[in-house]
C-alpha cells in the first residue's frame, strides 16, 4: 500500500534523525520545514505508520513516547530513577523464531525490548542514604 505524501514526509524526517523523536519534537521539525502539519496530524500519521509496521514506539518511565523507523533496531536500558537511557549494542532477541502455533494468527510488525532498573549513578546515590 503506497504511503500518503504526509506519511512519507514524516517517515523521512524520522529516518533523517540521529535518534528517536517525540511527537512534539517531530512536530517542531516539520513546522519549520516546507511541509508543516498540525500536532494531531503528526500523531495520527505516527499511529498509521505503526500499524503499517514502519515506525516503532517506546514509552519512557515519564510516559513520553519516542518514535523511530523500525529499520533502526535499537533496544534500551532505562533507569527508573533518573530516566537515563543506554542503547544496547545488539538485540538479544533478534532472529528469535515464533512458530505459527505460538502466534495464533497474530502478524508481528516490529518489536521493542526495554530493560528497566537503576543506573550505576543512581545505585551509588541510593547506597549513600
Amino acid at each position: 500500500m503506497p504511503l500518503a505524501a504526509r506519511q512519507e514526509h514524516l517517515l523521512n524526517e524520522l529516518r533523517r534523525s540521529n535518534g528517536e523523536l517525540s511527537g512534539q519534537d517531530l512536530h517542531a521539525r516539520l513546522r519549520q520545514g516546507p511541509h508543516p502539519m498540525g500536532l494531531a496530524t503528526v500523531y495520527r500519521h505516527l499511529r498509521q505508520l505503526q500499524q503499517l509496521g514502519l515506525v516503532r514506539c517506546r514509552h519512557l518511565p515519564s510516559g513520553e513516547a519516542l518514535y523511530a523507523p523500525v529499520e533502526r533496531d535499537e533496544h534500551h536500558l532505562t533507569c527508573v530513577d533518573c530516566g537515563s537511557t543506554t542503547t544496547l549494542e545488539s538485540c538479544p532477541v533478534h532472529g528469535a523464531h515464533l512458530s505459527p502455533a505460538q502466534l495464533g494468527g497474530f502478524k508481528p510488525l516490529f518489536h521493542t525490548l526495554e530493560f528497566f532498573g537503576l543506573c550505576d549513578a543512581c545505585q551509588q546515590r541510593q547506597q549513600a542514604w
